[in-house]
């Protein structure tokens, strides 16, 4: 099994070009389900998540390749509804497809998606919107089938008990070619939301009210293809600044998206980072210690701070002066990096949702294992601001997320290799 070497303590410098947005990227990927055409995805990123979709894709009877970072998927030939328990369990956007094959086919049948064990993450919310949307649901020895006849097929008014991603992705995906008009209530508002929705009217859907709290959606009979770009990453944006933030230095992050990433720039900025943005690039510069930040860290849905970036910056605030208290309210387990931190020198204390992170004078190197995405960033963040040598095991979860991630890093300065 490969691992990362890092050997910290060097200050980064350089400049690197922010990579497609994976949590855009598999959700449009899902919704080409909906094309009667080809379209053309430019800035995807090469991730294994994208290329789990792209075999979902294939096994439904599309056409995907990818080559580079454009991926082509010609969604004429649609003949399949099923996506089969492998294909689920290779990652959590798995259940995107289900809205999409349902409002493309009418029916679709599949088992309860995998990824990265962050604590239960239940679908109830998908399939009740399902229903309301005229589906009917049964289920048979842990597999899942959505009945949707197309005299059944309607749209409706759903309002979410909370506002999730998942949740209203899949109601967009699955009322686009419904009959009437659909409104989500309490819907998330997340950039990769409105991402989706753009290359959606690109091929002709009629959306409104993406980015606030009401979406309405008028269903249309037919969509075509399209060229479409591909928002940048905000979650990967974050771990390179701080990368830079733990270790020192100065960096340009190219093709970034400024003002999605806002909540969270606001308060790398409280920790002593200078900041500077303009003309789709950020600056970003750690000359002295890092500070604690003094407001508590609440992980919120968009426009809040993002949960995916919370395990970066607690690595990045471990050895920073003062103490930083984290509140995690999105996921049950999204702590699980913090042992690692622990085993490096961090002087973290989990309460329940709290995570209180008492800045060390400096993190040391350490064998560890990341646990899921964001928390192997975070072993990376910490790594690269330590002294000493770390080895991080169990790096296909990094792989998932990021794109050319030890070229980044090594652009910047940093000592890493995969061994």
């Amino acid at each position: 099994m490969q691992k990362f070497v890092i050997t910290g303590g060097k200050r980064l410098n350089g400049e690197i070009e922010l990579q497609g947005c994976k949590n855009s990227a598999l959700p449009i990927m899902a919704a080409a389900v909906l094309v009667n055409g080809k379209c053309i995805l430019e800035s995807c990123p090469n991730l294994t998540d994208v290329y789990s979709a792209s075999r979902i894709l294939n096994s439904i009877g599309c056409k995907c390749s990818i080559a580079g970072n454009t991926a082509e998927i010609d969604s004429v030939s649609v003949s399949g509804n099923a996506i089969s328990e492998k294909l689920m369990g290779e990652m959590r956007s798995s259940i995107m497809f289900v809205g999409a094959i349902l409002g493309r086919v009418g029916q679709c049948t599949f088992s309860i998606p995998g990824g990265c064990e962050l604590g239960p993450r239940p679908i109830d919310m998908h399939l009740a919107a399902f229903a309301k949307l005229g589906a009917e649901i049964s289920e048979n020895g842990g597999e899942i089938t959505c009945r949707m006849p197309k005299e059944k097929r309607h749209g409706g008014k759903i309002s979410l008990p909370f506002p999730s991603v998942g949740a209203t992705e899949n109601i967009i995906l699955c009322s686009v070619l419904a009959e009437g008009e659909t409104v989500v209530n309490n819907a998330a508002r997340e950039p990769e939301i409105c991402d989706m929705c753009r290359f959606l009217r690109s091929c002709g859907a009629k959306i409104k009210g993406d980015g606030e709290s009401r979406i309405v959606i008028e269903g249309v009979e037919r969509l075509h293809g399209c060229e479409y770009r591909i928002m940048p990453d905000r979650i990967a944006g974050a771990t390179y600044l701080a990368m830079t933030a733990a270790a020192g230095g100065a960096m340009i992050l190219k093709n970034a998206c400024i003002c999605e990433m806002e909540p969270f720039l606001s308060v790398l900025e409280q920790s002593g980072c200078y900041i500077c943005t303009a003309d789709n690039r950020i600056y970003l510069r750690r000359g002295g210690r890092l500070r604690a930040v003094r407001d508590r860290i609440r992980t919120m849905p968009h426009p809040g701070f993002p949960t995916d970036a919370q395990a970066v910056l607690m690595a990045a605030l471990a050895a920073a002066d003062g103490t930083s208290v984290f509140e995690e309210n999105i996921f049950d387990c999204r702590y699980r990096h913090t042992d690692a931190l622990i085993k490096m020198g961090a002087d973290i204390q989990v309460m329940g949702k709290a995570a209180v992170v008492r800045g060390v004078k400096k993190l040391h190197g350490a064998d560890v294992e990341a646990t899921d995405l964001r928390g192997g960033a975070a072993m990376a963040v910490a790594a690269l601001g330590a002294e000493g040598r770390t080895t991080i095991g169990c790096i296909s979860h990094i792989g998932r997320g990021y794109e050319k991630f030890e070229e980044n890093i090594t652009s910047l300065g940093g000592r890493i290799s995969r061994e």
